[in-house]
């Protein structure tokens, strides 16, 4: 079986390159499961209702999330109807203020094997949320009798905390893809135990940008130290990130890596 994923849908731009290239993506790679993150795909923050189904129209199976999933209006309902879209499972949630939604979904893929995917946020310069190595723990004590194949986006900043979580939980989880930094990393490989890993997938917008936004803006505000409201550029071309990873069913245990960069006029 092949999971495709999808690095971080980065505005309208990154929307429209999914759109154009994940069809014939697809038919070359023939994946039982697509997985798309869209923490940035509603103008670089968060996700709405309606782009949510944008993109499970254009081909996405599994939506998964990070720390900009809370910015857009009315998502919280969206989060808790939408059992397709998760967000990071270590967000905070207590009796008197339950988070909404679910941080992972078990779902069948085209040949009808059941795949869990986990979505997790780090906690290394990021917002102080529930441990994702203790998170991670309980979920797969939770789903491990009923699949072997478990994907988790893990949506940090720092290549250490990354790192750490992917031997933590080598022969555990069939992959350990990370998200948020936006710049695909090199480092793909099948860890001792069977685990597929790969640091950061990158992100699906604007090729020449900051992370997905007018580098002008970066600039003006790194030089100025002063406040400056970012943008998605509108057009130029946009280049496609992510990975598509070969798993044994039977095993759970990952037997290919292969990153995906490809450049569409948008």
């Amino acid at each position: 079986m092949k999971i495709l994923f999808i690095g971080d849908i980065v505005g309208e731009p990154g929307r429209r390159a999914l759109k154009l290239l994940l069809p014939d993506l697809k038919q070359e790679i023939k994946p039982s499961l697509t997985l798309v993150n869209c923490e940035n795909a509603a103008g670089g923050v968060g996700v709405t209702k309606e782009i949510g189904e944008e993109l499970f129209k254009a081909g996405a199976d599994i939506l998964t999330s990070g720390n900009h999933h809370w910015s857009q209006k009315g998502i919280d309902d969206y989060t808790d109807t939408e059992k397709r879209l998760i967000r990071p499972a270590n967000f905070p949630s207590t009796e008197k203020f339950p988070c909404p939604g679910r941080g992972y979904v078990i779902t069948q893929d085209s040949e009808g094997n059941k795949i869990g995917v986990i979505n997790l946020q780090g906690r290394v310069f990021m917002m102080p949320l529930d441990c994702p190595f203790q998170t991670a723990d309980k979920i797969i004590q939770e789903i491990g009798n009923e699949t072997r194949v478990i994907f988790i986006d893990f949506h940090a900043e720092a290549t250490s905390e990354k790192r750490a979580l992917g031997f933590y939980l080598d022969g555990r989880v069939s992959a350990v893809i990370g998200t948020h930094t936006h710049v695909q990393t090199a480092d793909e490989q099948i860890l001792e135990n069977g685990t597929a890993y790969l640091t950061d997938a990158g992100m699906t917008g604007i090729r020449d940008s900051a992370i997905g936004v007018d580098y002008n803006l970066v600039i003006k505000r790194m030089i100025s130290a002063r406040p400056i409201k970012y943008h998605v550029p509108k057009h130029g071309i946009s280049r496609l990130n992510g990975c598509v990873i070969e798993i044994d069913p039977k095993t759970g245990k990952a037997k290919s890596i292969k990153r995906i960069n490809q450049e569409i006029e948008t």
